[in-house]
C-alpha cells in the first residue's frame, strides 16, 4: 500500500473531525485561514458523508488527498503501531543532542510510539545524500540533507514525496525560497528546516545612505575613503548580477551525479548588462575583491554570510547594519534586484514498505521542522528558520543578519549541483575582470564574445 492511499485513508477517518481540527495559520496566510474558516462547516458535512466514497476513488487511483489546515502540524496518521520499530534518524553533529530532545517530546506526544526506538546518528547535511545513495536499503529512514542534493536523491528513489496532506501545511508554513529548494519538477519532496545559507550585505549605516541602490553606495564609500568587498570571482558570488538581469546556469544530473545538460544562457543581451555592472564595481576605487570578513580592512560594505556576523558586528560597531543585496540601474534605465544562490536544509523521508512506519517517519518529519522546533532549534544551535512565523518571532527579528539573508532569499535560487570547471571557469571570468582583461569600456560585441566563450566552456562540463 503506497503513501497516497493510507493519506486518503487518513482523511476519511478524520472527515468528522474537521470543525475541531480548524486551528489558527501563520499571519502570513490570513487570508486563506479566513476563507478556510468559512467554509469548514460546509466541508465537514461533506467529508462525512463522501468518506467511503474517497477510499474508493483512492483505490481507483485518486492522485491528490484533502489538504491538510495551514495552521496545524500535521499529526501521525490514525492506524496500528503497537508493534514496535526502529527509525533512524540522520542529523549534524551539532544538532543530535537537540534531535533526541525534541524526539522525546514527539513520542510523549504519540504514546502509541512509546516502544518504537528512535536512534539518532551523526551524518552531516553535506553527506546524508552520498550515503543515502550509496546503499539506500541501509541509510537512515529520516535525514537531513543539504537543496543541492535533491535531484540525486529523487533519482535514485531515496525520497519519498512529502504526504498529500502535509503539502498544503508546508508550502503554508515556510518560505518560498525553501519551497522551492524542496521541490523537483512539480513535486514536494523534502520538509524544509532552514533559510540560513547564502550571502546578502552587511554595511555601516554612518556611510552607506541608501542600501537599496548599487550605485548609491558606490558614490558614499568613494566619498567617504571605505571600500567595499564582494568577492567577484567566484562562481557563488557573481552569479548575483547574472541571476538578477534573468540569465541561467544550472546542470542536470542523473542518479549517480553525472552532469547529463547545462543550461546557460549567459551569451545574452541579459548577460552583457549583468557583465558592465561588474566591471563597473570592480573599476570603483572602493571596490575590494573578497568575502571574508577576517580579511577585510577599512570598509563600509562587505557582501557576506551570517557566519561572520559576530567580528562585522565588532567592526562596525554601533553602525552595525545588514539589508538584502541592492539593486542596479543598466544604461538602459531597467532596474534589476542583485539575486544569486540560496541555501537551504531540508529534511527527507526515505520510502518505506510498511505503512505505519511510512507514517511514523512523514509525522517525525514534520514534527521536526515545525515552527515551534524551528525556532527552538534556533534558540539552541542557532539554526535559521524556514518557518515564517519562527521567522517573525522576536528572538529571530532581532538577529538582524538573518532578517536580512531572509529578505535576500526571496530573490535566489537554490544551488544545485556544479561540475567542479565551473568554479573554476567562473573565478577566471572574475579575474579578468579584475585584471582589467575585461575593462568597463569594452564594446557589447567583445562582452557578448566573452561570454559565448564562458557558455561554451559552461557547456562543455556537462558533454
Amino acid at each position: 500500500m503506497k503513501k497516497k492511499f493510507v493519506a486518503i485513508m487518513m482523511a476519511a477517518a478524520t472527515a468528522g473531525t474537521l470543525l475541531a481540527g480548524c486551528g489558527s495559520a501563520p499571519a502570513t496566510d490570513a487570508a486563506k485561514a479566513d476563507t478556510a474558516a468559512e467554509t469548514a462547516a460546509t466541508e465537514a458535512v461533506a467529508a462525512a458523508t463522501d468518506a467511503a466514497e474517497a477510499v474508493t476513488e483512492a483505490a481507483e487511483g485518486a492522485t491528490e488527498a484533502p489538504a491538510a489546515d495551514a495552521g496545524e502540524v500535521p499529526g501521525l496518521v490514525e492506524g496500528d503501531y503497537s508493534t514496535p520499530q526502529e527509525v533512524k534518524v540522520w542529523v549534524a553533529d551539532n544538532a543530535v543532542d537537540f534531535t533526541n530532545e525534541q524526539i522525546a517530546e514527539f513520542q510523549k506526544a504519540n504514546p502509541d510510539l512509546a516502544d518504537w526506538t528512535f536512534t539518532v546518528e551523526p551524518v552531516g547535511e553535506g553527506d546524508a545524500a552520498t550515503n543515502v545513495i550509496t546503499d539506500v536499503e541501509a541509510g537512515a529512514d529520516v535525514y537531513t540533507f543539504a537543496q543541492d542534493q535533491i535531484a540525486r536523491l529523487v533519482s535514485a528513489g531515496a525520497l519519498e514525496e512529502v504526504a498529500p496532506d502535509n503539502v498544503a501545511w508546508v508550502k503554508a508554513a515556510n518560505d518560498e525560497g525553501s519551497v522551492g529548494a524542496a521541490t523537483v519538477g512539480d513535486t514536494l519532496y523534502a520538509y524544509p528546516v532552514t533559510s540560513d545559507n547564502g550571502y546578502f550585505m552587511y554595511y555601516d549605516k554612518s556611510v552607506v545612505t541608501d542600501p537599496s541602490d548599487l550605485d548609491t553606495i558606490i558614490k558614499d564609500c568613494e566619498a567617504a575613503g571605505k571600500n567595499i568587498y564582494m568577492e567577484i570571482n567566484s562562481g557563488w558570488y557573481n552569479t548575483a548580477f547574472f541571476f538578477a538581469t534573468g540569465c541561467t546556469l544550472t546542470y542536470d544530473t542523473d542518479d549517480q551525479g553525472n552532469f547529463t545538460a547545462a543550461n546557460v544562457d549567459y551569451a545574452t543581451d541579459a548577460g552583457v548588462a549583468a557583465l558592465k555592472e561588474m566591471t563597473k564595481l570592480a573599476n570603483s576605487s572602493s571596490f575590494q575583491n573578497g568575502s571574508s570578513a577576517g580579511n577585510a580592512t577599512n570598509y563600509a560594505v562587505i557582501i557576506d554570510g551570517t557566519w561572520d556576523a559576530e567580528s562585522i558586528k565588532q567592526v562596525l560597531g554601533d553602525n552595525y547594519a545588514c539589508a538584502k543585496l541592492p539593486s542596479f540601474t543598466t544604461e538602459d534605465g531597467q532596474t534589476y534586484q542583485m539575486s544569486g544562490f540560496g541555501g537551504f536544509k531540508l529534511v527527507g523521508v526515505k520510502p518505506q514498505e510498511d505503512d505505519a512506519k511510512l507514517s511514523v517517519c512523514d509525522a517525525l518529519a514534520a514534527y521536526l521542522t515545525s515552527g515551534d522546533v524551528q525556532l527552538a532549534r534556533y534558540n539552541a544551535i542557532g539554526w535559521g528558520p524556514s518557518n515564517t512565523t519562527a521567522q517573525a518571532s522576536d528572538e529571530v527579528k532581532s538577529d538582524v543578519a538573518l532578517t536580512a539573508l531572509a529578505d535576500q532569499l526571496q530573490y535566489t535560487i537554490p544551488q544545485g549541483q556544479y561540475p567542479s570547471e565551473y568554479w573554476d571557469r567562473a573565478k577566471a571570468l572574475g579575474d579578468d575582470i579584475i585584471s582589467k582583461t575585461i575593462t568597463a569600456d569594452a564594446s557589447d560585441e567583445d562582452l557578448m564574445a566573452e561570454l559565448q566563450t564562458f557558455q561554451d566552456d559552461c557547456i562543455s562540463y556537462a558533454q
